[in-house]
């Protein structure tokens, strides 16, 4: 047995063929961990829909209390997720890591200043799903039951991360919600006020993607690139714009296929199960 896992070990570990796919670590921090963001996403539910998410009831405790309690807890998780992110980018260039962690402090910091705005983002897309779906019954069950409300919880603390420049730590939020709920958002993409998704599953939305406020979409929508530009190894070129810029007022329905940077116009109708790579006229209905 010894010597069949000397040798198993000797093929593990060559190097050459491996070393790509070995985070070594440069730093003591190590790489973020799922269940470590899956805390910080929990302290941040509490602070961001107080009540629903909270595992006891806030009312032996001031709300100011309440909010200043999750709000600490959440600030440490933060400081040490982004730092972490760091730590892995620094690995992906193969150099010691040199962001000290006073600066992830800051950009939690710079994060907790955007609170309020991705609040107030949140409870748009609260409206705008409780308005748009007759089977809801209250605010309080769309926050508790309705995937698009998880995702776009997920989306909208991850994209302020984004902006913010932390590495890694925003896509894998989003690869949480994607995980649960069935809707892949990446955090890159950029959605306006009053969003929601009927049902929710099997809609992506890709990472250079603009999409106006009270838009709506179906499941099974795809917001996705054509095609890939390639350089001149025959590699993908990344980084460039290649997803649609969807405008106000735009319902997108089940199953319908928009591909490239086309712009979908205001007020537009996408009809089920089309296949869309041409700009789209303000006020046209698209169907079969």
């Amino acid at each position: 047995m010894e010597n069949n896992l000397d040798k198993l070990i000797a093929t593990l570990d060559h190097k050459e063929k491996f070393y790509p796919f070995i985070h070594s670590g440069h730093c003591q921090y190590g790489v973020p961990q799922p269940d470590e963001l899956k805390e910080l996403m929990e302290l941040l539910r509490t602070v961001l829909f107080p009540g629903y998410f909270s595992k006891q009831p806030f009312i032996s405790v001031s709300f100011a209390d309440y909010l200043k309690i999750n709000l600490l807890k959440m600030r440490t998780a933060l400081s040490m997720a982004i730092h972490k992110g760091f730590c892995f980018d620094c690995n992906q260039i193969e150099a010691a890591c040199t962001h000290r962690p006073e600066e992830s402090e800051l950009l939690a910091d710079r994060f907790l200043d955007a609170l309020p705005n991705i609040k107030e983002l949140l409870i748009t897309d609260v409206e705008a799903t409780f308005l748009g779906d007759p089977a809801s019954k209250s605010h309080g069950e769309v926050i508790l039951c309705y995937p698009v409300i998880q995702t776009m919880i997920h989306y909208r603390v991850a994209h302020a991360l984004y902006q913010l420049g932390v590495p890694i730590v925003p896509r894998m939020i989003t690869e949480m919600a994607h995980s649960l709920t069935g809707i892949d958002i990446h955090p890159g993409a950029s959605i306006g006020k009053y969003f929601t998704i009927d049902h929710g599953t099997g809609v992506v939305i890709g990472e250079t993607c603009v999409i106006g406020q009270n838009v709506k979409i179906y499941q099974g929508v795809t917001l996705g690139a054509k095609s890939f530009p390639l350089d001149e190894n025959g590699n993908p070129i990344k980084g460039i714009a290649r997803h649609p810029l969807v405008s106000d007022n735009v319902v997108i329905y089940a199953n319908a296929t928009i591909l490239g940077r086309i712009s979908i116009g205001e007020n537009a109708v996408i009809g089920g199960n089309s296949w869309v790579t041409r700009d789209v006229p303000a006020n046209e209905k698209i169907s079969m």
